[in-house]
């Protein structure tokens, strides 16, 4: 049987070869993928919509980032509101809700996000350094309308944001729309529904902790500082959290446990067939009949 012992060699030396180069091209994958998130996006936005009457601002943040953004006047004494947007998005997609939240009375500032639309930023950091431009953005606000109550609007990155820091915004409402309640759970989401149910049950934890690992060396953004579900509960304000049933970015499990963690009064919407999705846009009717009581009542029930 010594003749098996060539062949044996070579199969080992064979599949020792295939693991080694699979391994590389998992590691090299999960870099780019993390790469390809984290990279900026600049987008020329220009004036503000002629209907919204706004005012081109900028708001300098510990960030580094000199943010741009739109501070819209409303009616005295009728509140403010912070519009906060998604990843890889800018103030444009917050659009539809500035025209809401006027038309109600109240003051609002869209901006983007460091790395962002037209804010500069050496790259997007899922939450770590934009809390630090949600925090500027309400300061810039609260410095502006000083007697006025101010709340908030983050989705998914914007939502994040507002509990991150440094600390959870001191706002007097919140409404936390598809956020993560943490990094690790996130990429993974995000593994299962790129790879399929199969592939990414398999996969997802074992890409999530390679992710995890190299987000310092290679991103340099810290895991443990991209928690939101750690801070929410610092939150003293009334908060809403709202999330589609179908969402797989954030599912409804995660949204519903980072409501659990919430302080009351806090309200919870799950939307009935959305996914990872712009909520307002998906459900208007039912995000006005929802979202902008909830802000009233907040902001400007005295």
């Amino acid at each position: 049987m010594t003749w098996l012992n060539p062949l044996l060699v070579r199969t080992l030396w064979w599949g020792t070869g295939v693991a080694l180069l699979a391994t590389a091209g998992l590691v090299a994958a999960v870099i780019a993928f993390g790469v390809l998130m984290a990279r900026p996006v600049p987008v020329v936005i220009g004036s503000p919509p002629p209907d919204l009457h706004g005012e081109d601002v900028g708001i300098s943040s510990a960030s580094g980032a000199l943010l741009r953004g739109w501070f819209i006047a409303g009616r005295p004494g009728s509140g403010a509101v912070v519009l906060m947007h998604g990843v890889r998005s800018n103030r444009l997609s917050m659009v539809a809700r500035a025209r809401l939240l006027n038309a109600a009375g109240f003051s609002v500032l869209l901006f983007d996000f460091q790395a962002h639309g037209e804010s500069v930023g050496a790259r997007i950091t899922f939450g770590q350094l934009e809390g630090m431009d949600a925090s500027a953005a309400v300061a810039f606000v609260q410095s502006r309308l000083p007697v006025e109550r101010v709340g908030a609007i983050g989705t998914s990155l914007g939502g994040a944001a507002a509990l991150l820091g440094p600390a959870p915004l001191t706002v007097d409402a919140l409404v936390l729309e598809s956020v993560y309640p943490d990094i690790e759970t996130a990429v993974a989401d995000r593994i299962r529904s790129t790879l399929g149910p199969f592939f990414g049950a398999i996969l997802a934890f074992p890409l999530e902790e390679l992710f995890e690992r190299l987000l310092p060396s290679v991103l340099r953004i810290d895991p443990a500082k991209l928690r939101p579900i750690d801070h929410i509960a610092e939150v003293r304000a009334p908060v809403m959290v709202a999330s589609g049933e179908r969402d797989d970015h954030t599912t409804i499990a995660e949204a519903t446990a980072l409501f659990a963690r919430a302080r009351d009064p806090k309200v919870f919407w799950a939307v009935p067939g959305a996914g990872h999705v712009d909520l307002e846009a998906y459900a208007p009717e039912e995000y006005h009949r929802r979202v902008l009581p909830f802000l009233i009542n907040a902001l400007q029930a005295r």
